[in-house]
C-alpha cells in the first residue's frame, strides 16, 4: 500500500496539531471546554443510547479533524489555494486550518438535540460557543467572518448540502472516510444484521495519500465486498456534493489486492 498513505484514525489529528502551536492550541481548547465535551456525550446519548447509532461522538470529531486536516494539506501542497485565503476571509494557511479544523470538530454537535436536521442544530449550538472560544484564537475583527465559514461546515456537511468551500469540502469527505471497523457514517441500527450494518463491518481500513493523477488517494480496505454498498451509498454521497469529487481518486483492496 506504500508508506505515503496515512490511515485515518483519531492518531492523525495529533500529527497535525504538534505542527503548529495555534492548532494545537485551539486543539486543547476544543478537548478541554466543558460545554463542548458535554454535547459529544449527549450527541452520542441520542444517537447510541437512544437510537442504536453507531458512534458520533467526541472519538469521531477527533478521526475527522485529523482526516480532513491530512485531506487539506494534500491539496495545499498541489497548489489549490483555499476557498477562505482566496475569498480574502483569512490572511493565512494557518487560519484557513483552523477553520477546518474548529469546524470538523464541532460538525456533528447538532446530534445532541436529535438526529434530524442535526447539521442545523449544529449550526445553532455552535454560535455562541464560537464566539466565546473564537477570542482566544484570533484577532477580533476576523473572528465574525471566521465564525460564519466555520458554520458553513457544519451545515453542508450533510450530504444533502452542496459545500460551497474547499475547507467544507474537505471536511465532509473526511467525515465519510470515518468508516472503518463499523464506524460507518449512515447511522445503521447497533446489532441489526441489515446491508448498513453488514457493509459497515466489511470496511477493515481507510487510507488517505497522494493519488497518482489527482492530489487525493483515498484508499478503502475491506474484509468483502460488502463493503461496496457502504462506499457508493454513503461515502460517495458526500465526496458528489463536496466541491472536490474532481480531485479525489478512489480505490478499493480485499485480500491485499488492489481493484
Amino acid at each position: 500500500m506504500g508508506n505515503y498513505l496515512e490511515v485515518v484514525g483519531p492518531d492523525l489529528i495529533i500529527k497535525h496539531v504538534t505542527q503548529d502551536s495555534l492548532l494545537e492550541k485551539a486543539y486543547m481548547v476544543l478537548e478541554e471546554d466543558e460545554e463542548i465535551q458535554d454535547l459529544m456525550k449527549m450527541a452520542n446519548v441520542m444517537a447510541v443510547t437512544r437510537l442504536k447509532y453507531n458512534d458520533h461522538g467526541v472519538v469521531h470529531a477527533r478521526i475527522v479533524a485529523g482526516a480532513a486536516l491530512e485531506l487539506l494539506d494534500l491539496l495545499i501542497e498541489s497548489g489549490i489555494v483555499p476557498t477562505t485565503i482566496r475569498d480574502k476571509v483569512v490572511p493565512n494557511v494557518r487560519l484557513a486550518k483552523l477553520v477546518v479544523m474548529i469546524g470538523a470538530y464541532l460538525h456533528d454537535i447538532g446530534n445532541a438535540i436529535h438526529r434530524d436536521n442535526h447539521h442545523i442544530h449544529g449550526c445553532i449550538l455552535a454560535r455562541p460557543i464560537l464566539d466565546r472560544i473564537l477570542p482566544q484564537l484570533v484577532p477580533r475583527y476576523k473572528m465574525f467572518e471566521i465564525r460564519q465559514e466555520i458554520l458553513h461546515i457544519i451545515y453542508a456537511h450533510d450530504e444533502r448540502v452542496q459545500a460551497l468551500t474547499l475547507e467544507a469540502g474537505v471536511v465532509k469527505v473526511a467525515d465519510g472516510t470515518d468508516m472503518a471497523e463499523g464506524r460507518a457514517r449512515v447511522p445503521y441500527r447497533l446489532g441489526k444484521a441489515d446491508i448498513h450494518a453488514v457493509s459497515a463491518l466489511a470496511i477493515k481500513r481507510v487510507y488517505i495519500g497522494r493519488g497518482e493523477e489527482k492530489p487525493i488517494k483515498i484508499l478503502v480496505e475491506m474484509r468483502n465486498p460488502a463493503g461496496l454498498f457502504q462506499i457508493e451509498n454513503v461515502f460517495m454521497l458526500k465526496v458528489r456534493t463536496s466541491g472536490i469529487e474532481n480531485l479525489i481518486e478512489l480505490s478499493t483492496s480485499m485480500e491485499e489486492t488492489v481493484v
